[in-house]
């Protein structure tokens, strides 16, 4: 598993998986007829954006994971050139949870790092710099974080002086809140990570996969970012969207 690590790590990320299977169910009426991808920011669908952030920072192929009327995504965006992208599609008859989408997509990885990133994110995180920080650590993950005002809603990650990632704790009590950082939904993963996947099972990042690695001894780390990030997964959150990207703060 080492020498694997350090031939890779060094390599930039050329793919990415876009987890866009959600139903959307606390964003209808709006989802009812498209799924959230299909959302207008800005006049246009939230995906879009997504695919222009992720070929700006050198990605060149994506993956993309289906579910809520996936033929509409499918024929908005085809084989991805009109973005400069390769794109595959799998349609997901069960939700197999953020990781599990992966488990469909096998053939799609090699030896180098890849990226992973929420589809229900509207976002100017740098993954350049996300990267450099993942190459510095030598670890086999970098999960983004963000500081969020209501933590008992949220994944939260539990971080050393070094950024090294201690536990995560999906959601807890309110007296239980330990930090406000929480898991942004990006990430830098190292091959080795899909050993942690079982093959066509429901399987989640936060609750499965990273405390796996972490009860392996895996050396998972965890990046605080600057830039603007917005999960739009409410109606509330939609509207804020629609806002912050009038008034530029999209940036």
């Amino acid at each position: 598993m080492g020498s694997l690590l350090s031939t890779t790590v060094r390599e930039r990320p050329l793919k990415a998986v876009v987890l866009a299977a959600g139903e959307g169910t606390r964003l209808r009426p709006l989802t009812w007829e498209q799924p959230k991808p299909m959302l207008p920011i800005g006049g246009r669908p939230l995906l879009a954006h997504t695919l222009e952030w992720l070929r700006r920072h050198g990605v060149e192929e994506v993956a993309i994971n289906l579910h809520h009327l996936p033929h509409v995504v499918m024929e908005a965006f085809g084989d991805g050139r009109a973005f400069g992208l390769h794109i595959r599609y799998s349609v997901e008859e069960e939700l197999l949870g953020t990781a599990g989408a992966l488990s469909r997509f096998l053939d799609f990885f090699d030896a180098r790092p890849f990226y992973v990133v929420y589809g229900d994110l509207l976002t100017a995180v740098d993954l350049g710099d996300l990267f450099r920080f993942h190459r510095e650590k030598r670890g086999v993950a970098t999960v983004a974080l963000y500081r969020v005002p209501n933590p008992a809603e949220c994944g939260l990650v539990d971080v050393d002086e070094a950024g090294r990632i201690r536990r995560f704790v999906e959601k807890p009590p309110p007296e239980e809140v330990f930090t406000d950082l929480a898991n942004a939904g990006i990430y830098v993963l190292e091959p080795q990570v899909l050993r942690y996947i079982p093959q066509g099972q429901f399987c989640d990042f936060g609750r499965d996969v990273f405390p796996r690695l972490l009860a392996a001894g895996e050396r998972l780390f965890g990046y605080p970012i600057r830039q603007y990030l917005l999960d739009i997964g409410t109606l509330e959150k939609y509207r804020q969207a629609q806002e912050d990207w009038a008034a530029g703060r999209v940036r």
